[in-house]
């Protein structure tokens, strides 16, 4: 695996390939990352991934300085699960001056869940992952693929719709949440919990299916059904942020419909963020 540091080595290096597949990361690798490092492969001539802890999408109170840096054990999975090139720049090599020129999602995608509880999120991974498909296809001449985990679902969206309003000629493509046998969503924040948290851990994934049940009984009362989810989550111990029934096309509340009792005919989305102890999880669940 060919480990590049600079933009300028990394632009030369891949001037060779055609068809880059383009997985960024913020290091600290588990198998969800190293599945879109394998669906990625097919998909290009060469398989690119970055580690880049970015400082843009942290507000001051969470926790950029404590984010787990994990290179060489990175770099090991990187290789092993088949990943051609590695990008891994310093942050005064990506930022050499402050980021004044940023991009700034419309309000009705990157203001709303998430972005309600983590401000300027959006607007920071928005516009490191510009930069990171300016540093990575800009010696393309064909296909360019990205991809990223559908764990993230709200930030896969925002990416996708930048894309194509910029009409970036890059393909944005999804990977399935990976989870641990018990049916937690792998993460790198996963790591933060103790053994008793991380045996309640679950308890999110499974609200949220309790949630799209409750919904598909009686769709004619959302926020009470959401309400008793959050509830129910407090009572265990746990912060809830959001635990919702949303649009996928847009993450909106759904419409309710006058088929199948009531229920909306748009493909939904159940989504939560809560945190336990000091560990902020974030889970969905197509339906």
């Amino acid at each position: 695996m060919y480990i590049a540091h600079t933009i300028a080595d990394l632009r030369t290096h891949l001037a060779q390939f055609k068809h880059p597949a383009f997985v960024p990361t913020m290091g600290n690798l588990h198998a969800g990352h190293l599945a879109l490092i394998k669906q990625a492969k097919p998909l290009g001539d060469v398989t690119v991934s970055s580690i880049f802890v970015n400082r843009l999408q942290f507000a001051p109170h969470e926790d950029f300085d404590t984010y787990p840096r994990t290179f060489q054990a990175d770099c090991d999975k990187l290789s092993e699960a088949g990943c051609d090139v590695l990008f891994a720049p310093t942050e005064k090599e990506l930022y050499p001056e402050p980021q004044t020129f940023k991009i700034s999602p419309p309000p009705e995608v990157a203001d709303i869940l998430e972005g309600h509880f983590r401000p300027g999120f959006f607007v920071g991974v928005s516009t490191v992952v510009m930069k990171l498909f300016t540093c990575v296809f800009s010696e393309a001449e064909g296909k360019r693929t990205a991809l990223f985990g559908k764990k993230d679902y709200q930030q896969l969206m925002v990416l996708k719709r930048m894309v194509q309003q910029f009409a970036l000629p890059i393909d944005v493509i999804g990977g399935e949440t990976q989870r641990a046998d018990d049916g937690l969503a792998l993460s790198s924040r996963n790591g933060y919990l103790s053994a008793e948290e991380r045996a309640e851990a679950v308890q999110l994934s499974l609200a949220l299916k309790q949630l799209a049940k409750n919904y598909r009984l009686n769709a004619n009362n959302v926020t009470a059904l959401e309400a008793e989810a959050m509830s129910l989550l407090t009572a265990r111990g746990w912060q809830p942020d959001y635990l919702t029934v949303r649009r996928r096309a847009d993450l909106q509340p759904p419409q309710v419909g006058f088929s199948m009792g009531g229920q909306s005919s748009d493909p939904l989305v159940v989504l939560g963020a809560a945190k336990l102890g000091k560990t902020r999880l974030i889970d969905n669940l197509e339906f």
